[in-house]
């Protein structure tokens, strides 16, 4: 008779935050993240928290240079499509409307074709909330143009998500009995 082998492993948690997002206390010393040193320009922050120093000066502009290359090369992929690229860049009013049309479609108000609606409401509020956000840090800081649109933005998606949530308190038989 052929003998059984057992074999026994142990797994880790290497993860350096919990689920909540915060640092977690119990990483083993081979698993936290390296602390690169200040730089000599830039005083040693009298902040004793976990978190890592942010990149050096050298670290962003290579990024930043690495960033420009390659969107450089997807923009003349684009042209060669026959798209312009110019069409694709990015403005303040088309940030606005990514996160309005993300919002319509947290609150199962918008949809991809062929797709079912889905409803994610605590993503819907926090859009909305982030849409606050941005136009409270941006108040005088906007053309007239940029206000209206964001404040015609935080309109209709706060008005989307009351119906919404009303209408899901409501439930399916009191809407029934009200037609």
């Amino acid at each position: 008779m052929a003998e059984k082998k057992t074999e026994s492993f142990t797994v880790t948690d290497r993860r350096l935050f919990t689920s909540e997002g915060e640092l977690r206390r119990d990483v083993p010393e081979e698993n936290a993240a390296p602390v690169k040193p200040a730089a000599a320009s830039t005083p040693a922050p009298a902040d004793t928290s976990t978190e890592p120093p942010p990149p050096t000066a050298a670290e962003q502009k290579e990024q930043a240079d690495a960033y420009r290359e390659s969107s450089a090369e997807m923009d003349r992929q684009v042209e060669q499509s026959g798209q312009s690229a110019k069409e694709l860049e990015i403005t303040f009013e088309r940030f606005l409307a990514s996160l309005y049309m993300t919002g319509m479609l947290q609150l199962g108000l918008m949809r991809e074709q062929g797709a079912p609606p889905q409803l994610d409401l605590i993503g819907a509020r926090q859009t909305i909330d982030s849409l606050s956000l941005l136009s409270e840090k941006t108040k005088g800081n906007l053309t007239s143009k940029e206000q209206n649109f964001l404040q015609n933005a935080l309109y209709e998606l706060r008005m989307a998500y009351v119906e919404v949530t009303n209408a899901i308190a409501k439930g399916p038989q009191q809407m029934h009995a009200a037609k």
